[in-house]
């Protein structure tokens, strides 16, 4: 996993401090990690056009051209004129050295965005919306300095922002690259190095990206065992059947010994999927919710009182029941209009969707400081999980998984692993990549995934 920073103001802070390194310096590594990337990635084009703003974003795009000057036919275009000292500074070596400036936008090979930085805290007026509108028509490589022009501090856009192929984020990774919001902008994310290796340059933090590695497959490497060794999960099916058959076979494909779907109506299961009509005494997770719909409550109250691991879904988001369980070792799966109503029934926030999709971040932490024994998987473009004051995020998903069934699945692979011994972080994370990654191996039409597809897949990881 690699570390994620609300700001990294006080890192530069630091160097500057601690380590004697200026704001030159800085300036100068972040902007030579940029070009490298440009020339070892696209040496085969010929012409770049660099938009620069008044500010330090803009100083690293003068910068970069003033480097990839002879080596690329560069022309630099400024949105305003250049306000910050070291910015006049850069102006004066690109200039010294012959770069071109151009005094209107054209079209290039490749065009990088060095308007507005991570900090962007106000509204784009008129001329930025249509200059970045401009920008977003042409038929080029769109690269980022930092974070897409038009995606403010929070993650969210107000009206337009840089549609970027590449991000290239200076130092470390922001928070504001990781909103639902902002994946449509960033494209893909790497960071520029500042003449000091990252494990330096960053602090302690407690948010994380998620990355493949961090996938912990429930590999069995030992051979004296039998169904039993690798737990038994129970999959509670309610009125809307087919979510807990989905569940259950999901779990049964990612390792669990033994399913079974506990339900009063006799189902036709898959010969492997086991049925019975009260939660097993030997079974060592439970996953209730999905497609529960209207339920017997003393029936769930008993279901929710066993003492083994659970994994609850959909349905019971809408119910105080819930609260009867939330100092447990749990993992709650909701999708957001579920979290809004998780969020009123813990009487942490009252709030619409939009509100929840502008601040997600926000309100996860908000239900993991009250409740910080629960796991919590809010679902999403970006999916986040955390407990306690540790968050991660994975940011694999896509909209393959835009699909009735997908969440049934992830709710099977996540109690699967808790049936397995897992503990339920660990589970919601190497549930919640197996889930994306096996969406991203899918070969077939991005709309025709079915959540049979979905499973096949992650047998295959």
């Amino acid at each position: 996993m690699q570390k994620i920073f609300d700001e990294v103001n006080s890192l530069d802070k630091r160097c500057y401090e601690e380590f004697f390194l200026s704001e030159d310096i800085l300036m100068e590594h972040a902007s030579s990690s940029m070009a490298l990337y440009i020339e070892e990635k696209y040496h085969d084009k010929k012409t770049i056009l660099i938009v620069c703003g008044s500010g330090n974003n803009g100083a690293d795009g003068i910068a970069l051209a003033r480097l990839l000057h002879t080596k690329f036919d560069v022309s630099l275009y400024f949105y305003k004129e250049v306000k910050t000292d070291i910015g006049k500074v850069q102006y004066k070596r690109a200039k010294s050295l012959g770069v071109s400036f151009a005094n209107k936008i054209q079209n290039a090979d490749i065009i990088v965005d060095c308007i507005f930085g991570s900090g962007l805290n106000k509204s784009l007026d008129n001329q930025a919306i249509s200059l970045i509108e401009e920008l977003n028509s042409l038929e080029a490589i769109k690269i980022a300095c930092d974070i897409p022009s038009g995606i403010f501090s929070d993650g969210q856009v107000n009206s337009v922002a840089f549609n970027a192929d590449t991000t290239i984020t200076m130092g470390a990774l922001k928070t504001s690259l990781f909103s639902d919001t902002a994946k449509d902008y960033v494209g893909k994310i790497k960071v520029a190095n500042l003449g000091i290796q990252r494990e330096l340059y960053e602090t302690n933090t407690n948010k994380y990206l998620l990355e493949k590695k961090d996938l912990k497959l429930p590999h069995r490497t030992k051979h004296n065992s039998h169904k039993g060794s690798y737990g038994h999960l129970n999959v509670v099916a309610g009125c809307k059947k087919g979510a807990g058959i989905i569940a259950a076979k999901a779990a049964f494909g990612f390792g669990a010994g033994i399913v079974s779907v506990v339900c009063h109506e006799n189902l036709d299961l898959p010969y492997h999927i086991m049925q019975t009509h009260f939660v097993s005494e030997n079974c060592t997770a439970i996953a209730i919710g999905m497609g529960l719909g209207k339920y017997e409550i003393d029936e769930v109250k008993k279901i929710l009182s066993k003492d083994v691991k659970k994994i609850v879904d959909a349905d019971l988001f809408y119910d105080e029941l819930l609260l009867d369980v939330l100092d447990e070792d749990i993992v709650l799966t909701p999708h957001p209009k579920e979290f809004c109503s998780l969020l009123k029934i813990c009487d942490i926030a009252d709030i619409t969707i939009d509100e929840l999709q502008n601040n997600r971040i926000k309100y996860v932490e908000k239900f993991s400081s009250v409740y910080p024994k629960v796991v919590l998987l809010l679902k999403g473009t970006n999916v986040i999980i955390s407990q306690g004051d540790n968050l991660y995020i994975n940011t694999y998903g896509s909209a393959v998984l835009s699909k009735g069934g997908s969440g049934d699945v992830l709710s099977g692979l996540v109690g699967s692993l808790l049936a397995q011994g897992y503990e339920p972080l660990d589970a919601a994370i190497s549930a919640s990549l197996a889930h994306a990654l096996a969406a991203s191996n899918f070969k077939r039409n991005d709309y025709s995934l079915i959540p049979s597809d979905l499973i096949e897949e992650v047998r295959r990881l």
